[in-house]
């Protein structure tokens, strides 16, 4: 009778250690789940013909076709790996690659369910790619996916991951944090900059599709180099109308950004879609390796109440420089103010690639005709990186050059808002002749 009451005794106990276990597991895994889209947060492999839309992974009938999806940990602990889907027809099997892990489920179900594929642990915090495979299939496609649902404790500080398609995101996700440099007008200036110098360069293997590396960046233009397809780069000038609206059409002819003088080859016209202005742009073959040179003028006119903005540009190893574009703004009056450089990815499908850019001997000349060294900057990111939706993005300094990064979901991000500070002495800025500017 005294054997049984003690096992009755420790069974009690069990019972109630296994429910407050389950209880601490089914409160923290709600506190801790979180649903990632794939819609803003799904890649498939080159070639893949299926599809990521808004709802998220169609049209999978191919066993060649893959999905991944990336998330940014920010704290180590498990990780319990789950996917939202449905099979349309017949029963499929999918493996879920994690690191060295697999896991292998077959699903079935026109119903969307949730299938838990298993756990990982996660050794410290960065970008964790999950891996959808397709094994065999009897239906007509593997599986519509829509989100992956992740808990664990290595979410206890948060995840960055594309939440929402509010804003367009899962566009924006896809193209990825844009990064950017913005200079510090150097101390005994008089506060006019008349003239801004930049060099840019691009290593090879950088020069990723879809790339715009900004160079001479202003309150109301850029002025920088592209990577526009495998066979075509540019080189873009641009200048924003004060007339705020997207449409270029419902600018008033009084607002518009007039063009007075542009290189040859170069073409000119209107642009909008992120605000409207005048826009001009040469088909150049720049090359990974070598550095390019970029020269922004500004010349304000109190008495028309307008400023000409005129771009020049040259390789570096050249002697002549070669004009750009000029164009009139009007009701602006001002010197160059907000200088920046800046780093971003134009085209969605190349946003899982990483590109990296170098700014280097950075000068501002004043309204007296004096030079003076640019060394100090300020990295910022864009509201992409800014709400924590990615987190693949750096800059910094190495040796007498600026350098920013972007995309690829690389873990070593750097703090956004971060002062920088280049080694400069034994620069000398460019021999400019003015008067010989074309």
């Amino acid at each position: 009778m005294l054997r049984k009451s003690v096992k009755a005794s420790i069974s009690f106990i069990l019972v109630l250690l296994f429910a407050a276990h389950a209880s601490a597991e089914t409160v923290l895994k709600p506190d801790s789940a979180i649903k990632v889209p794939v819609g803003g947060n799904g890649w498939l492999n080159k070639g893949a013909r299926a599809v990521i839309g808004d709802k998220g992974l169609s049209g999978w009938s191919a066993k060649g076709d893959t999905l991944s999806v990336y998330v940014y940990l920010q704290a180590a602990g498990s990780l319990d790996i789950s996917v939202r889907l449905l099979v349309p027809d017949g029963q499929s099997k999918l493996m879920l690659i994690a690191g060295k892990q697999r896991f292998i489920k077959t699903v079935r179900g026109k119903d969307t369910t949730v299938v838990n594929f298993g756990k990982i642990a996660v050794v410290q915090p960065g970008y964790r790619r999950l891996k959808l495979v397709g094994l065999f299939k009897t239906g007509t496609v593997f599986a519509d996916v829509s989100d992956f649902v992740l808990s664990g404790t290595a979410l206890l500080k948060g995840a960055a991951y594309v939440k929402n398609n509010e804003g367009n995101y899962y566009y924006w996700g896809h193209r990825g944090p844009s990064v950017h440099l913005s200079y510090k007008v150097p101390a005994g200036t008089t506060g006019k900059v008349e003239w801004f110098y930049n060099e840019v360069t691009v290593k090879p293997g950088d020069d990723v599709i879809g790339s715009y590396f900004m160079a001479d960046g202003f309150s109301v233009g850029y002025f920088g180099m592209q990577v526009n397809s495998a066979t075509e780069r540019r080189l873009l000038f641009s200048v924003w109308s004060p007339f705020s609206t997207d449409d270029k059409n419902k600018v008033p002819d009084s607002l518009k950004i007039k063009m007075l003088t542009k290189g040859a080859l170069v073409h000119s016209g209107e642009f909008g879609g992120e605000g409207s202005g005048g826009q001009s742009y040469l088909v150049y073959p720049w090359k990974a390796g070598k550095t390019y040179c970029f020269l922004m003028h500004a010349e304000p006119d109190a008495a028309t109440r307008t400023t000409i903005f005129t771009a020049y540009f040259k390789e570096k190893a050249e002697s002549a420089w070669q004009p750009m574009a000029s164009f009139r703004r009007p009701q602006t009056v001002t010197y160059l103010k907000g200088l920046h450089s800046f780093l971003e990815n134009f085209e969605p499908e190349m946003g899982n690639v990483t590109r990296k850019v170098f700014f280097g001997n950075e000068w501002m000349v004043d309204d007296s005709g004096k030079w003076f060294p640019v060394t100090d900057a300020v990295f910022t990111g864009d509201a992409t990186a800014n709400i924590n939706y990615r987190k693949d993005y750096s800059g910094g300094v190495k040796g007498n050059l600026f350098y920013l990064r972007n995309c690829g979901f690389f873990d070593d991000f750097t703090k956004l808002k971060t002062n920088l500070t280049r080694q400069s002495g034994s620069e000398k800025h460019p021999d400019i002749e003015w008067k010989l500017l074309p």
